[in-house]
């Protein structure tokens, strides 16, 4: 029976957070042709084909992005195991804001682990939309914010996920005829997932109007369910009763969830929990 060999996944990991060969080679203290060689011994192992090699860098084949989820979380239960062993624990206080967008069904469940594995830790936990989360950065101690333009900065970010957005409502929805496009939608400025919907509409001539507008993701995934009209969602954020609407929109970017770059001076604590956390949300 084959077992993972925990530095080829660190390896592969490392290259896929980077974007390329050559540009994880630094990171990781290794030759290129030696990342090479882990890179293929994994998957000769696995019998399958985890990356796509191009000019611009690689990219996770639909096998290699399921592996990524598991490597993190394999990885990350490595390092606890090893804290736990060295009778290692996380004590402090920790103040983390999380985008109400990123897996918001299972999000709560995660902390609760998170918890219950760290039982000195106390988190403080905040759902904000991803600009005040960007303006408060000054007293979190991590933040996790959405983008979806990929133009955005991501200087000193980790991407966590990755996730389609789509244009999304009630099953058998239809719009009714010869009239704008119910557009449900978050209200108040800082959502740019609202902005930049409304932007996508309008490049490309839809004749749209917003008929509902509310304080958070919940709000709007009881509108979708009630069949108020149509929204752009991430894919995680889609609930039950909701699905992609086939209407001739215009396409969407991906969004990306990506914990932003630590402060100056951060903390040992700040740091470790960073790190666990880049595999407890992947």
């Amino acid at each position: 029976m084959y077992h993972f060999d925990l530095a080829q996944l660190h390896v592969y990991l490392a290259v896929c957070d980077a974007g390329s060969i050559s540009a994880a080679a630094p990171a990781l203290f290794r030759s290129t042709s030696a990342i090479s060689e882990q890179l293929r011994k994994l998957e000769d192992a696995i019998g399958v084909e985890l990356l796509i090699r191009g000019k611009q860098g690689v990219r996770p084949t639909p096998a290699g992005e399921r592996l990524l989820r598991h490597a993190r979380q394999i990885l990350t239960m490595g390092e606890r195991a090893l804290s736990d062993v060295r009778g290692e624990q996380f004590e402090g206080e920790i103040r983390l804001a999380i985008t109400d967008y990123f897996r918001p069904d299972d999000i709560a469940g995660l902390l609760k682990k998170l918890r219950e594995w760290h039982p000195r830790l106390r988190l403080h936990v905040v759902m904000k939309k991803s600009l005040e989360i960007d303006q408060a950065s000054e007293y979190l101690d991590i933040g996790l914010a959405m983008r979806f333009n990929e133009r955005a900065s991501t200087s000193n970010t980790f991407e966590v996920r990755q996730e389609p957005l789509q244009w999304v409502a009630a099953a058998g929805w239809v719009p009714e005829p010869g009239q704008p496009l119910p557009l449900l939608a978050i209200s108040g400025c800082g959502c740019g997932l609202s902005e930049y919907s409304c932007q996508v509409l309008e490049r490309a001539h839809v004749e749209y109007e917003i008929v509902y507008s509310t304080s958070g993701v919940a709000g709007l995934q009881s509108a979708l369910r009630a069949g108020l009209g149509i929204a752009c969602l991430n894919a995680s954020a889609v609930p039950h009763g909701v699905e992609p609407y086939r209407g001739g929109l215009p396409a969407l970017a991906h969004a990306r969830f990506l914990l932003l770059p630590p402060r100056k001076g951060e903390s040992s604590l700040v740091e470790n929990v960073r790190r666990l956390l880049q595999g407890y949300l992947a």
